[in-house]
């Protein structure tokens, strides 16, 4: 990091902290500096930061420091499909699966897209048989995106039954396949490499599956998602039911590629095309928006406050609304696994925090759970509360009348706080939130959402100055886990030996 960065980090440091209330108070255009509403791809969403701590002159600071590590340089090197991701020396094209990139990955993600459009009309027309279910296997990117996807925008589909399974874990697949008929059973197999071992054991364990079933071709009902379509031949898939995406998008950015495949299936092509336009309408504003006014990196520069100045480890997420449950476990390898490294692009210490623990659940649950600690626990931790304006229920419309009250006045709370003679009953205040406001829950709204973290996670990568694009962190544990099939005597400390051998591995 550049000695004029390094200065700006310490002019931020110094700045004078005031209340959220004082700044109210201080400022009454506030709310017009931090609060924004946002037309994308024929829906607003307001993204409201002004409960945050952020106000002019931190804003202009975190601007000259985006300037000092030249983000708008670097969001155009990304966005154009330059090799942004240093250390695997290669691009990062997931914004080329929504359009936006080199022309060559463009043209080539969209004949990606007609291929899979394509296999899942032929599906939809019967050629594969009376297909009912669909069987995803995948882990990490390859599942938690349309597993959030699904879960989201299919609850009310009748087109298929859909279940996601990552988990090695036998008790998973075995839940996911209980009320399944193997013999109108597609299974997708997802895998970036056609190597994760958790995938390829599902996968093999979902074959015998149908063929204790009846199902005497189960290969004819398998559809691979793979950068490595090879490899995928190799294991059996015919080719015609390979559905390849680009070694340049990484998992956890995937589910745009033929890693949507599932997402198709339960949405129809024209429901995932709305998905990808909802994207693509948030890079625009990403690549064009002033930054001030720029809502991944607006977004960015609160994180950035609230982990660098104020020490804060964590940052919960909450979801006010049942469809959305699965962002917090979304977001949590999104921003986890992108921003969790403790060195710089160029191998250097980091020598501050980078990501801070993302974790949370679903309003108003939480409420009764972990609200305590968020009120008057000892942890200062920043909130974000995410609501859509329009329920998807039909009963009374006091549920969502309720439900977005107990969101609004869980910010408010934090903020006000409330003074007490009892200190049992004192709450502090001045404690931080964001509110993000969809309209609905829609394939648009929920696609730009997702973009959004996506621009957001890249923004805090680069205003550190850190590659977000790779996870070396995750192989060490994974070449560990190979090798304890093959053990000698003293491979191991001797507290995993004692495990190993009490488990009867």
């Amino acid at each position: 990091m550049s000695d004029q960065a390094d200065a700006i980090w310490q002019s931020i440091a110094n700045s004078p902290r005031q209340t959220l209330s004082a700044l109210f108070e201080q400022d009454p255009e506030r709310l017009s500096l931090l609060a924004h509403r946002i037309p994308l791809a024929g829906t607003d969403i307001l993204f409201d930061f002004s409960k945050t701590h952020l106000d002019s002159a931190l804003l202009a600071q975190f601007e000259q420091l985006a300037g000092a590590m030249h983000l708008a340089g670097m969001r155009d090197q990304f966005l154009s499909g330059a090799k942004i991701n240093s250390s695997e020396d290669r691009s990062a094209e997931h914004p080329a699966e929504r359009g936006m990139g080199a022309v060559d990955s463009v043209e080539s993600a969209n004949s990606l897209h007609a291929r899979m459009a394509a296999l899942v009309d032929a599906i939809d027309q019967g050629v594969f048989g009376e297909i009912k279910h669909v069987l995803h296997i995948g882990i990490g990117g390859s599942a938690l995106g349309p597993k959030l996807v699904i879960d989201a925008l299919c609850r009310d589909s009748d087109r298929y039954d859909i279940a996601v399974v990552a988990n090695v874990d036998g008790e998973a697949l075995s839940e996911a396949v209980a009320k399944f008929d193997p013999a109108r059973t597609l299974v997708a197999i997802a895998s970036k490499t056609f190597t994760t071992t958790e995938t390829l054991m599902n996968a093999t364990s979902a074959i015998e599956w149908m063929r204790e079933g009846g199902v005497e071709d189960p290969y004819g009902q398998l559809v691979a998602l793979t950068a490595a379509p090879d490899k995928a031949a190799e294991w059996g898939i015919d080719e015609t039911r390979i559905l390849p995406f680009s070694e340049t998008v990484g998992g956890r950015y995937s589910v745009w590629s033929s890693i949507g495949f599932p997402v198709a299936m339960a949405l129809g092509n024209d429901g995932f095309a709305a998905f990808r336009e909802g994207a693509a309408a948030m890079d625009a504003h990403f690549a064009s928006a002033p930054f001030a006014r720029n809502m991944p990196v607006l977004a960015a520069f609160a994180d950035l406050y609230y982990a660098q100045v104020r020490g804060c480890q964590t940052r919960a997420v909450f979801a006010y609304d049942e469809r959305m449950r699965l962002l917090p476990d979304y977001l949590q390898q999104l921003e986890m696994e992108s921003n969790g490294k403790a060195v710089r692009r160029d191998g250097t210490a980091l020598g501050r925090p980078s990501a801070p623990v993302t974790w949370g659940g679903v309003g108003t649950d939480a409420q009764h759970a972990v609200f305590q600690l968020l009120h008057q626990g000892t942890h200062l931790i920043p909130v974000e509360f995410i609501a859509a304006r329009l329920a998807g229920h039909e009963f009374d419309e006091a549920h969502h009348r309720a439900l977005l009250t107990n969101c609004f006045a869980q910010g408010a709370a934090l903020m006000q706080g409330k003074a007490s003679d009892d200190p049992q009953r004192s709450y502090p205040g001045d404690r931080p939130s964001a509110t993000i406001l969809i309209d609905s829950v829609d394939p648009q709204s929920l696609g730009a959402l997702i973009a959004f973290y996506e621009h957001r996670t890249f923004a805090n990568a680069m205003l550190l100055g850190i590659n977000p694009f790779d996870q070396f962190g995750v192989e060490l544990g994974k070449e560990i886990a190979k090798s304890m099939g093959n053990r000698q005597s003293g491979d191991f400390d001797p507290s995993t030996a004692a495990l190993i051998d009490a488990a009867g591995l």
